[in-house]
């Protein structure tokens, strides 16, 4: 049985779908449809224009997977529809309505179109819930559009996570996938679709006040009312009766205590994932068109985007749309956001890649459009580095917004707004939109959401709200803004505005001067396995930041040195393609097949061109001779070769394996190595301290497989449950010596591991270089490095610094941060013994302590090599995986430092010098601070610029000298800009005192004699 309300409720939402929704549209009209598919990939307007179209009837089916197919629409308005003086009824308006075949699916997410004017220019996007096209009838009546048809497939938006070949066009085959279901002009009711608007409006406040609520029955009984008035037969002769019942409800403003939120339109447009980056380039067009045609219409309604790859794309495809978007951007409505290059992954990108998210991205907005992006707005990305405040103030930002921390699997974030403090002590004012998504449709129980979820009561009052359709694009709807202006004052609901993100940033600011801090990094519990998935990615992201790294160092050089021509343009195309790479849907792992393989092939190319500049400049340096040279970009002097610099020195040799029972041993004055006939390390003794590192009864460089079934969210998840089920890779095929190394080969399940352990003379690093042949699926393959050591955390090296997390499970944050991220090393230590662990292109790591008894001694420090999974790539990981892992013996912090740089910047060797040494452009005095970029400025000036930061989490005073004659030294943001309080001071020209505090980064630009 049903109570009175329920049934008044059953009878209110019947009234919608049957009633108002039914009858949007008074009549419609078929309008002529003709057809050409494109052969391949997608092509140009005039390309288009010109093809062979051929009659296309509705009902029939188009669209291969990853296909267009471009459809002609034509036809006037009926004569029947207007008057004797050609004008059409009143509260009325003709548009285009295109049904192409959408699904049950997520908008975004499945076919979607732009639609062309017939001279060439975009006029709007369709898709699902947004496919009328007001602007597609001329003023005569006439209707003659091109409609860009992507029938993209839907590669699992209603997230089952099962296997699907469609995300490869290799695989995807060539079936049609939609049935064109409509294509008609209508004549739309305004006064139908303002009662829908306001019914929809008042029943959702229904549904969120409580029961016992006065207003909640007052709203009940004038909606049955309004369904009293209005004659189920004539819905449009009596819309305005249902509209004046329902005045007085919609009146009645908000309480005073009512909670705000800062409405701001909003498309989150990954820049790749369940479709490749081609394709958002397309969906950006629709999106920025729709949203443009929306401004045209609502003089209130505002929008957000982020991304300046978003723009230039616009820009270098749609020069038309540039041009409306810029117009719009001067006037204040349409707000670029963020600064980056793209929403990226913080997690995994260097701290120079990071740096120059900002000095790409907001160097676009200030080149185009003349402005500066005070905050960073990333919603979707999985977690955010503890650096990043830090880089985002000296990027010049004051804000910071995100909204993704609310996924949490286990604990709850205290606050929305907050003061985020980095691991070098600056803040960052910072909003979770307690709406807790980037995507709202201002429903009414998303409001109610954001008002009751809000945690800072009492002293704040204002929330922002990003509304429209997000992750495949598509952005806000007449529905949405509607909904805005009848929630601006509503009994019952919280406040809702047309705002800004500046607006709403300095309300919060105002009227919460001292918010509470949180300190440390924003962990997402939550897409663990991103560190992970995709190894050849991340393989090559992490070697191109290296590449990049050194292109610049030797450019600059080269440069100063010898005036050879500074290729800045190849340079900033190339950082723009790796920080495209970085977006958090590409770097992380989490893309369809397509968007990884494009994204192997781009690494491929930048590092390509990367060794061409290289190779180039350091030729100018050298000259031609006879002479042998060792190129050392890294930042730290190795074996006789400056920092930064070149010299005839001889790399290290390398120690020659003994034999030993079964297996070997590798020995030098600082470490001794046991490799028993398994071909795992039974022992590592530090000579020097005279101390064993394997732990009692373990072994070292233990390959581990773990099942790896995540509950959901395949490629992303890495679950806790994994540890349930290991197996010790312990069997050996064959045991044997190449040269200096222990060679060992595995194999198990369909794959194969070749595992080279060897050992520098006087080196305390144990290197294991690892040639993979994975053919697993569901997998996790994990390298163990048990170690005889008691520490409460473990430090963790991120972007310009590290960071240390417990390595035991005290509270609830601790267990749920059972998977991290590193970059180049890992180091775990007692007061007066530390080991470390580098690598070349591992990111996920699990610090522990052993689970065993007797394991509160034990530390197991362990790296998440490979893994396997099936959604959205069912063939993830697939193949050959060459990499390497050092393990650092007796490491303090700066060991661990420097053996991260050593083990990504290998030395170059530069045959036939004429000369016999590079000196070093720059050098510092204190190994612990470190020379991240040495570049020429963005702005053509030739001064040269110089990035640094204090890498051991200490307080340092040292000296930076120049090597080339220079003048007028000062520091700058990352935008390269003068800080207003320069506290620089000069012994002479050529050298500067530096004061750090600990993890400080430091950009200084000086200008080369001229």
């Amino acid at each position: 049985m049903h109570d009175r309300t329920a049934l008044a409720e059953l009878r209110i939402d019947r009234f919608i779908r049957e009633r108002l929704q039914a009858n949007i549209h008074r009549t419609t009209a078929p309008l002529q449809v003709t057809a050409w598919e494109a052969p391949g990939e997608p092509v140009s307007f005039e390309e288009a224009a010109a093809g062979d179209f051929q009659p296309f009837a509705t009902g029939h089916l188009w669209g291969r997977p990853w296909g267009t197919t471009w459809f002609r629409v034509t036809g006037d308005l009926p004569r029947s529809w207007r008057d004797d003086h050609g004008s059409l009824p009143a509260n009325t308006r003709a548009e285009v309505v295109i049904d192409l075949g959408f699904t049950s699916g997520q908008s975004g997410f499945q076919c979607e179109a732009l639609l062309w004017r017939p001279e060439g220019t975009p006029l709007r996007g369709i898709a699902p819930f947004n496919n009328v096209a007001v602007e597609a009838v001329s003023d005569s009546g006439s209707i003659d559009v091109f409609v860009e048809a992507a029938s993209n497939p839907d590669v699992g938006s209603l997230f089952t996570f099962e296997p699907t070949d469609v995300g490869d066009p290799e695989t995807a085959g060539t079936d049609p996938l939609y049935r064109l279901r409509q294509v008609d002009v209508a004549l739309r009711d305004l006064e139908v679709s303002a009662l829908l608007a306001d019914t929809v409006a008042l029943r959702g406040l229904v549904a969120e006040l409580d029961t016992g609520s006065p207003r909640r029955a007052e709203v009940l009984v004038a909606l049955e009312r309004m369904i009293d008035a209005v004659d189920p037969h004539d819905v449009a002769g009596t819309a305005s009766a249902g509209r004046a019942v329902l005045a007085p409800l919609l009146a009645r403003g908000a309480h005073d205590s009512a909670h705000t939120l800062h409405a701001i339109g909003h498309a989150h447009i990954d820049s790749a994932w369940l479709w490749p980056v081609r394709e958002t380039a397309r969906k950006v067009s629709r999106t920025f068109s729709n949203v443009l045609s929306l401004m045209d219409e609502d003089p209130d309604f505002v929008f957000a985007s982020s991304s300046a790859q978003q723009f230039a794309w616009i820009k270098q495809h749609y020069p038309d749309l540039w041009e409306r978007v810029k117009a719009r951007v001067a006037e204040g409505r349409f707000i670029p956001v963020g600064g980056m290059w793209v929403e990226s992954d913080t997690n995994m990108p260097g701290g120079e890649a990071l740096a120059r998210q900002f000095v790409q991205g907001k160097g676009f907005f200030q080149r185009e459009f003349g402005i500066d992006t005070p905050e960073v707005w990333l919603p979707d990305s999985f977690g955010y580095t503890g650096s990043l405040p830090q880089i985002a103030k000296a990027a010049g930002a004051r804000w910071f917004l995100t909204q993704k921390i609310s996924w949490n699997e286990t604990n709850r974030m205290p606050h929305h707004t907050f003061l985020w403090e980095g691991i070098d002590g600056t803040r960052l004012f910072t909003h979770f939109p307690p709406v807790d998504k980037y995507n709202s449709d201002v429903s009414s129980a998303d409001l109610a959401h954001a008002e009751r979820n809000y945690s800072d009561k009492g002293r704040g009052t204002v929330s922002l709200l990003p509304y429209g359709y997000g992750d495949g694009g598509g952005g806000p709807t007449r529905e949405m803004t509607a909904m805005v202006a009848r929630t601006e004052s509503l009994e019952g609901s919280p406040r809702v505005v047309h705002s800004t993100p500046r607006a709403f940033f300095e309300a919060a600011e105002n009227e919460y001067p001292l918010p509470e801090v949180w300190a440390g990094e924003l962990y997402l519990e939550f897409h663990r396995g991103t560190y992970t998935s995709q190894l050849a990615t991340k393989q090559g992201n992490r070697r191109c930041e290296h590449l990049l790294r050194e292109a610049e160092l030797w450019a600059t050089t080269a440069s100063v040195r010898t005036g050879a021509a500074y290729p800045a343009d190849r340079l900033a195309e190339l950082w723009q393609t790796v920080l495209l790479q970085q977006f958090h849907d590409i770097l992380p792992g989490s893309s369809i097949a397509w968007v990884h393989k494009d994204a192997e092939r781009n690494y491929a190319h930048v590092a390509a061109e990367l060794e061409k500049i290289i190779g180039d400049s350091l030729r100018a340096l050298a000259g031609t001779g006879s002479r042998r040279l060792e190129a050392n970009a890294a930042p730290h002097t190795r074996d006789g070769i400056p920092a930064l610099g070149a010299s005839a020195a001889t790399p290290a040799a390398r120690v020659t394996p003994l034999a030993h029972d079964d297996g070997y041993v590798l020995e030098n004055t600082r470490v001794r190595v046991v490799i028993d006939g398994r071909g795992v390390l039974s022992s590592i003794r530090d000579l020097r301290a005279d101390r064993e590192v394997v732990a009692p009864g373990r072994v070292a460089g233990l390959l581990q497989l773990h099942r790896d079934t995540p509950t959901q969210w395949d490629a992303w998840d890495i679950d806790t449950h994994y540890r349930h089920h290991v197996e010790d890779l312990l069997g050996a095929d064959a045991l044997e010596l190449d040269g200096d190394a222990v060679v060992v080969t595995r194999s198990f399940g369909d794959s194969r591991i070749v595992s080279r352990i060897s050992l520098a003379a006087d080196s305390s690093v144990v290197d294991f270089d690892f040639d993979i042949d994975w053919h697993e699926r569901q997998k996790l393959l994990k390298l163990a490095f048990p170690v005889d050591l008691h520490t409460d955390s473990a430090a963790s090296e991120i972007q310009f610094g590290h960071i240390e997390r417990p390595t035991h499970t005290n509270t609830s944050w601790d267990a749920a941060r059972f998977e991290t991220v590193a970059h180049r090393w890992v180091r775990v230590a007692e007061p007066d013994f530390g080991v470390a662990v580098v690598n070349d292109s591992t990111y996920g790591h699990d610090i522990t302590r052993d689970a065993r008894d007797g394991g509160g001694t034990i530390t197991d420090v362990r790296l998440s090599l490979v893994r396997g999974a099936l959604f959205p790539d069912p063939g993830q990981d697939q193949g050959r995986h060459v990499l390497h892992v050092g393990l650092v013996v007796g490491a303090d912090v700066s060991d661990a430092v420097v053996e991260g740089y050593r083990a990504n910047l290998p030395v170059r060797s530069v045959t036939d010098s004429a000369v016999d040494e590079i000196a070093p452009l720059v050098s510092v005095a204190d190994a612990g601070v470190v020379i991240e970029a040495v570049k020429l400025a963005e702005d053509g000036s030739g001064d040269v610029v110089v990035r640094l930061y204090e890498a051991l989490g200490r307080r340092a005073r040292t000296t930076l000298s120049w090597g080339f004659a220079q003048s007028g030294t000062h520091e700058t943001d990352l935008l390269e800009r003068p800080l207003p309080a320069d506290a620089l001071t000069a012994e002479s020209e050529a050298v500067v005192e530096l004061s750090l505090r600990p993890f400080q980064l430091v950009t200084l630009r000086v200008s080369p004699a001229r």
